[in-house]
């Protein structure tokens, strides 16, 4: 497949909690031992980030407390959302003083894609010169260090950055399409990939997948049958292929969808998540069957326990519009799979859309219309009964297991439908 190169920088502000903290201070995160912990947890408190001086003594970034060695002595600050979401805004503002807002993509608070390509025979630069400026008035202009991958698309920039960019003296690696067989193929074990968590390496591993170039060179069709739009996906990026745009992630008029969130009374792990998740699939469903839709876009949003934060959203195409509880469930399983980290949940998001009005029943080969006609008529009955007598009237097994939230739900909505 051929991509037209573009020149892509990814920028990470290098432990910004960490060294935000620091700055306010005016301290240096090159020589102070700060982390950025709630104290009030006490020694089980995860750390939000460390300085640079403490990963440079082996303190991992994401770490409990206790884990710290005890030789090493450090300073735990309380986070601060507020100041961090202002030096990120001080930042990005230098960004666009290189680039129009067209060409910026703000990843998280600490990460930005900047499309580069059009502005280097303005600036009469090159893009690793680009780079060197935009850090060096990052570093003056805020005292934040940055470090930068650069690329012909997001995902070499990205993968540059993460993989070499922050061993670099100078924190900027640039790979082309001939670094594809050296750099990126090279790359084991597969998490240390974008776009690819621990549990996805896990089954790719079961399917003899254990480096990038094994997956570069897996049978395509084999991959998308398993995992549809992600499998092709996950190929092209083992090639070194991506042929999204900034421009992609710009938000367009909303269209409607159906979508449900719920955040949770306490932290919840994988199978109790799932639990939920496959609750509010069938609210979205019942939702979907009144109003007569289906839809084709699914997405799933994971946010992760208050004490460590972050998440993840993502969405998935499906190849005919569905109202089916299960399908939506298996898919929102792929992007599970896919992208949770194995980290407490906290919050939980559904959203269905592309929506299309339902004009019959549609079958895939594999599907027998009178068992499908069956199903259908199934959850027909089960509308009318909880539409008459209340959403508690009909309640699953699993709705009655300690960690379902259905029959509260229930009643804080209301038994009865309006």
């Amino acid at each position: 497949m051929e991509q037209k190169e573009r020149h892509i920088l990814c920028i990470d502000l290098k432990s910004f909690f960490a060294s935000a903290e620091c700055i306010e201070r005016g301290l240096d995160p090159f020589t102070t031992p700060l982390v950025v912990a709630n104290p009030k947890q006490g020694n089980g408190a995860i750390t939000l980030a460390v300085t640079p001086y403490l990963k440079a003594q082996g303190v991992k970034g994401r770490t409990r407390l206790y884990e710290i060695p005890k030789q090493i002595h450090y300073q735990i600050v309380k986070p601060r959302m507020n100041l961090y979401l202002e030096k990120s805004k001080e930042v990005i503002s230098i960004y666009l003083d290189f680039v129009a807002k067209e060409d910026l993509h703000v990843y998280s608070i600490d990460e930005c894609f900047l499309d580069v390509t059009s502005y280097l025979r303005f600036y009469h630069t090159s893009d690793e010169q680009l780079a060197i400026k935009i850090l060096k008035t990052v570093k003056e202009k805020t005292g934040l260090t940055a470090t930068c991958g650069i690329g012909p698309n997001l995902l070499m920039a990205k993968v540059a950055m993460d993989l070499e960019a922050k061993k670099k003296k100078n924190g900027i690696a640039k790979w082309t399409s001939k670094d594809i067989p050296t750099k990126l193929w090279p790359i084991s074990p597969l998490s240390k990939m974008w776009g690819i968590g621990s549990r996805m390496e896990r089954n790719l591993n079961q399917m003899g997948i254990y480096s990038i170039k094994d997956l570069a060179h897996y049978n395509p069709n084999k991959m998308k049958e398993k995992y549809g739009v992600i499998g092709e996906e996950l190929i092209n990026h083992a090639n070194g292929i991506d042929e999204s745009k900034i421009q992609d992630f710009k938000i367009p008029p909303k269209e409607k969808s159906f979508s449900h969130s719920q955040v949770l009374f306490q932290d919840y792990q994988e199978e109790n998540g799932k639990l939920i998740l496959r609750e509010m699939i069938e609210v979205v469903c019942i939702r979907l069957r009144n109003n007569h839709m289906e839809g084709s876009v699914i997405g799933l949003g994971i946010h992760y326990s208050k004490s460590i934060g972050g998440g993840f959203y993502h969405t998935m195409k499906l190849d005919s519009p569905t109202d089916d509880a299960e399908i939506i469930f298996k898919t929102c399983e792929i992007l599970f799979c896919r992208y949770y980290e194995e980290l407490p949940i906290r919050k939980i998001t559904i959203c269905v859309g592309k929506l299309s009005k339902k004009i019959g029943i549609q079958l895939t080969i594999f599907e027998n219309f009178e068992q499908k006609k069956k199903i259908e008529q199934f959850h027909k009955t089960m509308d009318e009964v909880t539409f008459r007598f209340g959403k508690n009237s009909l309640l699953k097994a699993s709705n009655l297991l300690p960690d379902s939230t259905a029959i509260e739900r229930n009643k804080k909505i209301g038994g009865h439908h309006a």
